[in-house]
């Protein structure tokens, strides 16, 4: 009879991607908690756990099943791996993180996962490796199969939304203003109580203002998105505060139109008033749209100043703004008038009152503490995700 001799012993790894470890790392900056759920020993699921840097113990499916809803409730934020586990582990786990307020994100490829993946708030499936059963549960199908995919597509989306709210509040502010500057002008008969005629309103709303709001909807994504915490589900893009400060500035700009028209009006005639009125209605546009860049930081940033397609769209506002005051063929078509320097000097200096305004109320927000102060970073919300 022959013996039988162990010769050899064979260790096989399926190493993490490279990106991995990276894209956990960012993932937790920006407020998302990753979990890991896996078929694997739960041994073996630590190690891999530890070396991505997810956080939190490492329980089996048999442990979590042996918990009350009460009990997985309490445990979850300690939990960062789920080893050994069932499909209905999957599900169980995606309801008691939906119960304490979290929005899910599942990955799967498996039959086995397609239930969570259907239950969570966003089923991403597999596009190489996912069975047909996953795909068709999922919202999304993720084609490269590579999670650091997941986390900068988190990273577009919330640049998307912020431009958009920085869009939003651009064009209500300049809306809020003319809409009070016009109401002013008539009430204390300013330029005959037509602050600006239909042309001048037009030229206004076709290039400065539609030049800003391009330059901030499509402009670069700010820096610090991925350092903010997830902001609440149910957040509003205009809330009491944002309104407060957009009727504030709002008013500024409106005072200071009306205020240069006035003046003008009563020593040089209805002419000069309106384009002394429409250069300085212009210019606290453009400052505006600097101080839309973000809520908090200071607009003397130099991030505002690295942004190539908003600085574009100013050099477009710039130039709108000067040639509709100072080419003849623009005065004659839009009923303007070329300005003295010392009325250049005061459609410049006076815009100036809304950037002191503007550092003051974002000061004020910084000082404030997280939960009190206005931020697209509210309260985090945590991801799960399987690997």
């Amino acid at each position: 009879m022959r013996e039988s001799v162990w010769r050899t012993l064979v260790g096989i790894v399926d190493p993490p991607r490279p990106t991995a470890r990276d894209a956990i790392a960012t993932a937790k900056a920006a407020g998302i908690r990753v979990r890991m759920i896996t078929g694997d020993h739960a041994v073996t699921a630590a190690a891999i756990a530890t070396q991505l840097g997810i956080e939190g113990r490492a329980i089996t499916g048999a442990d979590f099943d042996a918990m009350s809803d009460e009990e997985a409730a309490a445990q979850i934020d300690e939990i960062g791996v789920l080893a050994r586990v069932t499909p209905e582990n999957k599900v169980r786990l995606v309801d008691t993180l939906r119960r304490k307020g979290a929005i899910v994100a599942m990955t799967g490829d498996g039959v086995n996962d397609a239930p969570a993946l259907k239950k969570a708030d966003i089923g991403i499936a597999m596009g190489i490796t996912g069975t047909e059963v996953s795909k068709e549960a999922g919202d999304m199908i993720l084609t490269d199969d590579n999670f650091a995919t997941i986390v900068k597509a988190v990273e577009i989306g919330r640049g998307l939304y912020d431009n958009l709210t920085k869009y939003i509040r651009f064009q209500m502010g300049v809306l809020a203003g003319m809409v009070i500057a016009f109401l002013g002008a008539a009430i204390f008969n300013v330029a005959s109580g037509v602050l600006f005629v239909p042309l001048q309103t037009l030229w206004l709303n076709f290039t400065t203002q539609v030049f800003q709001a391009v330059g901030l909807g499509y402009g670069k994504f700010a820096d610090n998105l991925m350092d903010r915490k997830p902001r609440k589900a149910d957040e509003e893009i205009l809330d009491a505060w944002r309104f407060a400060w957009i009727a504030t500035a709002g008013l500024i700009m409106a005072i200071g139109t009306v205020g240069v028209g006035w003046y003008l009006d009563d020593r040089y005639g209805a002419a000069v008033s309106r384009t002394g009125a429409l250069t300085v209605f212009s210019i606290f546009n453009l400052v505006f749209s600097f101080t839309a860049l973000d809520e908090k930081r200071t607009m003397f940033s130099l991030e505002g100043f690295s942004d190539r397609k908003f600085l574009l769209t100013t050099g477009l506002s710039i130039a709108a703004i000067v040639m509709g005051t100072e080419l003849n063929v623009f005065n004659r078509f839009f009923q303007t008038t070329g300005l003295t320097r010392a009325q250049w000097g005061a459609c410049l200096v006076i815009p100036l009152s809304l950037i002191a305004a503007s550092e003051a109320w974002k000061w004020y927000l910084r000082r404030q503490s997280p939960a009190q102060a206005m931020s697209s970073a509210a309260v985090p919300s945590p991801v799960s995700g399987t690997d």
